[in-house]
């Protein structure tokens, strides 16, 4: 499998470093050089400075032959607009988008778009935690039915 991840932060690092230790293609995107750095010392994939916005940089990064694409930066605009130009105009067939705003994630998924919030995946984890019972029924409705998701 050949993956882009665009955002090279703590979790585009660790992402494309799995992939990578797993045997895929991977490259990352950051606009800043110094975000490799946190990529392990073995990574084998391939590093390009750029914005992931620009159509240029996805096609140096080999976006028309990419099976996955995921966008992990810091900022949700960005990504999803990334993850939409991937998904729509370069047809890559599995297109993951970090965002966290939870509000906009059911928005982002009627676009095709599959988006992770850790917003929501941290607070459902912590309410588990905190309570158990939230677990143990449809009736409690966990943190995604309080939110309306």
């Amino acid at each position: 499998m050949y993956a882009i991840i665009m955002g090279c932060g703590r979790v585009g690092a660790r992402v494309a470093s799995e992939l990578g230790r797993a045997g895929h293609d991977v490259t990352v995107l950051d606009v800043n050089d110094k975000a490799f750095e946190r990529l392990d010392e073995d990574f084998s994939g391939n590093t390009l400075v750029g914005n992931g916005l620009d159509v240029d940089v996805l096609r140096r990064a080999g976006i028309e032959r990419a099976d996955a694409f995921a966008a992990v930066t810091q900022g949700d605009n960005r990504n999803i607009m990334a993850s939409q130009v991937a998904r729509h105009i370069f047809n890559v067939p599995k297109v993951v988008t970090r965002i966290y705003d939870p509000l906009r994630q059911e928005t982002f998924e009627l676009l095709g778009i599959e988006a992770i919030s850790p917003t929501v995946l941290g607070a459902e984890r912590i309410l588990e935690i905190v309570d158990p019972r939230r677990g143990e029924g449809a009736e409690t409705g966990g943190l995604r039915g309080a939110l309306g998701l």
